[in-house]
């Protein structure tokens, strides 16, 4: 008997109890469904890790003020600014592995664009920022050396911010105030979405560090050229851990500190945090696949339940198979057959209701789901071994009835 022969008798036996068949299949599309759904999901969830990452910047090292001690009392963390323009120049100059180093100061007020008005944050900033952050000016020109050296009142905006004030309206080249000062737009920053926090960080202005300094800031910030943070950038390829140790040391050594002494910075390795997370999510993912594989398992128990009743039912007819000249391999390829093919189709009918359900509920739930191919495959492949594994006992036991105890059975 040949594989088509099998193919379709098993299908003719299939269309004779439509119900039970597809009461069989029931948990084969439910389990590969799921299968898939969830894979999508989690696969999403990964791929808005990796924007993260891609958005935060890539190798990134985050420098802050650390707590200082006064009077025998320990302050909190960045309770004096500790850090200077300095130090994240003598970081590019002095540490062989750093790409850039850019300083930021921070600050906050309302923005006025003619009749319109909007709260932000502002950070003032280098040329250096922008390749450190992977932050692409989209349309307009970045800062010129002029901008930095005579504290130049131009200023870069983000979606948000351009959004809010402007609406469709192009900003290049109008004016906005900023703490009453007045700033002409140069540039639009591309979008880079929410923060891992939550935030957004397009709603933001990017101005020259000098200008954020001598114009906006003042005080103490001008006198001392403090700057709140500095994110250095280490060249691809270099090793992350030894990298951090030179800041330390450089650092340390720069603001006097003696050994053993606690530092007054706080260094923080972004990409570590953010592959923490990427690798939880992945976790997350292959929990999911497995917890919806269980009902690929149910489906398969299913199928040999169903298929032990067939071969039940089906005895006299095996037995009379036999008797004209059938063998064994011929019956145990038949119901074989019955039970690949109620698996496959069981497992095509559910990559359908997968794939809808994955776009479901990123449409509905607005959950981000990213559908791929191997997932899909993965899932009907596992859906047609499921079917050899649990059709084959059923198959063998038929193959393996006397015709004569066949013909005879009532």
């Amino acid at each position: 008997m040949t594989w088509l022969a099998s193919i379709r008798i098993a299908l003719r036996a299939l269309r004779v109890n439509k119900l039970r068949s597809t009461l069989t299949m029931l948990g084969i599309i439910i389990g590969v469904a799921a299968v898939i759904v969830m894979i999508a999901i989690g696969a999403g969830a990964q791929a808005r890790v990796e924007e993260q990452i891609k958005a935060l910047g890539s190798n990134l090292i985050m420098l802050l003020p650390g707590s200082v001690t006064a009077g025998g009392v320990r302050m909190g963390s960045g309770s004096r600014n500790t850090l200077t323009e300095d130090d994240s120049y003598a970081i590019q100059r002095e540490v062989r592995d750093v790409q850039a180093s850019a300083p930021q100061l921070r600050g906050t007020g309302q923005v006025v664009a003619g009749n319109t008005n909007w709260s932000t944050v502002f950070y003032g900033v280098t040329p250096e920022y922008f390749e450190a952050r992977n932050w692409v000016i989209a349309s307009g020109k970045g800062f010129e050396p002029a901008d930095l050296s005579g504290a130049g009142k131009v200023a870069l905006l983000g979606e948000t911010v351009t959004r809010s004030l402007f609406g469709d309206a192009d900003p290049i080249g109008q004016v906005i105030r900023i703490r009453k000062v007045p700033f002409t737009v140069i540039g639009t920053l591309q979008r880079k979405g929410q923060s891992l926090m939550g935030q957004d960080q397009d709603d933001v202005i990017l101005m020259p560090i000098s200008t954020a300094r001598n114009r906006v800031l003042g005080g103490s910030t001008a006198r001392l050229r403090t700057v709140g943070a500095i994110f250095v950038k280490v060249r691809e390829g270099a090793d992350m851990a030894d990298t951090e140790a030179e800041i330390r040391n450089l650092l340390r050594q720069r603001h006097r500190l003696q050994p053993g002494a606690e530092d007054d910075f706080t260094l923080r390795n972004l990409s570590e945090v953010l592959g923490a997370q990427e690798a939880s999510s992945r976790i997350m993912t292959l929990l999911l696949a497995a917890v919806a594989s269980v009902s690929l398992l149910v489906g398969g128990i299913g199928i040999m339940n169903i298929m032990l009743v067939s071969v039940t039912e089906r005895t006299r007819e095996i037995g009379l198979r036999m008797a004209v000249g059938a063998r064994g391999r011929d019956i145990l390829m038949q119901f074989l057959v019955e039970a690949i093919t109620l698996a496959l189709i069981g497992g095509l009918l559910g990559t359908m209701l997968g794939v809808g359900g994955s776009y479901a509920i990123g449409h509905f739930a607005e959950w981000r789901t990213e559908l791929n191919l191997q997932s899909i495959v993965l899932a009907v492949s596992f859906a047609a071994a499921i079917g050899i594994f649990f059709g084959f006992y059923p198959a063998r036991k038929a193959s393996r009835l006397l015709p004569i105890e066949a013909l005879r059975y009532e």
